[in-house]
């Protein structure tokens, strides 16, 4: 089966109209290389959103309160926290700049008032605590007021500190760093479904972590061969089970995906399943190896399934069926005719990420010109909408968007020769529950929603 590759109805189940809802960052024509969001992130209750940037800040932003006099309208969501996650660093031993860009950032399931997360550059992961404050102790008894010590010969009664409200204050604070275990740059972490474990995944390596132990963690794949000349493929992307603890995939720069168990070795060089799609050789050419590079997978919700996304598709695979995928949903074959320029310019090299909507029903994905495409698994109807601030109007529905390939240009259509692929939707995220989607757009933040509510 696959998809079509054009623009269709909107995607996510009976037919859903998307609208704007709201856009995050600066207007500026000339955008600071810092300012490029380079992660996007719902939580897993889906009220806080974060992204992080190149400039290693993370910025989460919290989904308000629905308002009692308009009680169909839905909470907006706005700034809640900002913090500078990591620092550029140098590895004075192989005399290397260590980028400060945010690669990854994954959620802790929340379990008390605050809340954590799982931040990651090319070398060093971090886990932040945030929490709110809104109380401060009065009435010490060895400190003044403005903080400076008494004289204790001066203290000539005990005192009962009392707390006393205060503006609320937001603090991220490090509980834990995770350093000095990847030789590679970091590409992947993903958190267990024990919740005490996560994994981290490099070019060759994927390492297991305790969320308590900061010193030591535990090689459970590594594909470095004896001899780096004979190194043929890389790994791209790591993710653990949702439901099952032992269970993880890993994707590989080859196109193939390896499902591992954790409780046949401690080492889980022999995979325990091995998915890869036979190549057609009548379609081979100098690119096929580079475009069959998965950039991204994701299990579904339910586990059952898992995508997969590679340069010109994505790919809904069965855990049961390891021959070939379910679904091919095409995201712009119309590049393929390009693929030399695209070569050329270093586009063919971006990763993309998927996801998922809540209930598997759908998914979405981006593509060049500040497109992104959703493909509806139930109806196999699929959409291109674009991120755009000319269409930036609250509530303003989303038009489909259509790209000609060649021939004659009908009205509404884009040219394919006239893309920008300067403008790349990389990263996206799906509400967990809802019809809420985040696009990052270069250094800008769309957050669209279905137009029901």
């Amino acid at each position: 089966m696959a998809g079509a590759g054009g623009g269709g109805c909107p995607a996510g189940g009976n037919d859903l109209q998307w609208c704007f809802s709201q856009v995050k960052g600066a207007v500026d024509e000339d955008v600071a290389e810092a300012d490029v969001i380079s992660t996007v992130e719902f939580s897993h209750s889906g009220d806080l959103l974060a992204t992080g940037d190149k400039g290693g800040r993370v910025v989460i932003f919290q989904r308000e309160q629905e308002n009692k006099s308009r009680p169909h309208s839905r909470g907006e969501y706005n700034v809640y926290s900002t913090f500078q996650s990591h620092e550029p660093e140098f590895d004075y031993l192989k005399s290397l700049e260590i980028e400060e860009k945010i690669n990854k950032i994954r959620w802790l399931p929340q379990q008390s008032a605050a809340h954590f997360l799982l931040s990651t550059n090319d070398k060093t992961i971090k886990l932040w605590k945030i929490s709110e404050r809104d109380k401060r102790a009065e009435g010490y008894n060895l400190k003044d007021e403005d903080g400076r010590l008494r004289d204790p010969f001066r203290i000539t009664a005990l005192r009962v500190p009392i707390l006393k409200p205060m503006d609320l204050m937001v603090e991220a604070s490090p509980r834990r760093i995770f350093a000095n275990a990847h030789t590679y740059h970091i590409n992947s972490i993903s958190v267990n479904s024990d919740h005490e474990t996560y994994l981290s995944a490099d070019d060759l390596r994927i390492n297991l972590w305790h969320l308590e132990i900061t010193d030591r963690s535990f090689n459970i794949v590594d594909i470095k061969p004896a001899n780096m000349e004979e190194l043929t493929e890389v790994i791209t992307a790591a993710e653990f089970h949702p439901h099952q603890c032992n269970v993880l995939v890993y994707s590989s720069s080859k196109g193939t995906i390896r499902l591992c168990d954790m409780r046949s070795s401690a080492l889980c060089d022999r995979h325990s399943k091995f998915f890869e799609e036979p190549e057609d050789p009548s379609s081979r050419s100098f690119f096929s190896e580079i475009i069959s590079s998965v950039s991204d997978v994701k299990f579904s919700h339910s586990g059952r399934y898992m995508m997969t996304r590679d340069y010109l598709s994505v790919k809904v695979w069965d855990l049961n069926m390891e021959s070939r995928p379910v679904e091919t949903h095409q995201v712009h074959e119309y590049l393929r005719s390009k693929l030399c320029s695209l070569y050329e310019n270093d586009c063919i090299f971006d990763k993309f990420e998927c996801c998922w909507n809540g209930s598997d029903s759908a998914i979405m994905t981006g593509s060049y010109n500040n497109f992104f495409r959703m493909f509806d698994r139930t109806t196999w109807r699929d959409v291109t909408l674009e991120a755009s601030r000319e269409n930036s109007k609250p509530r303003a529905s989303l038009k489909p968007r259509r790209v000609c390939a060649g021939g004659k240009r009908k009205k509404d259509e884009v040219s394919v020769d006239s893309l920008d692929f300067s403008k790349k939707i990389l990263h996206t995220a799906w509400h967990p529950a809802e019809n809420i989607i985040a696009v990052a757009a270069t250094n800008n933040l769309y957050i669209f929603q279905d137009k029901a509510n």
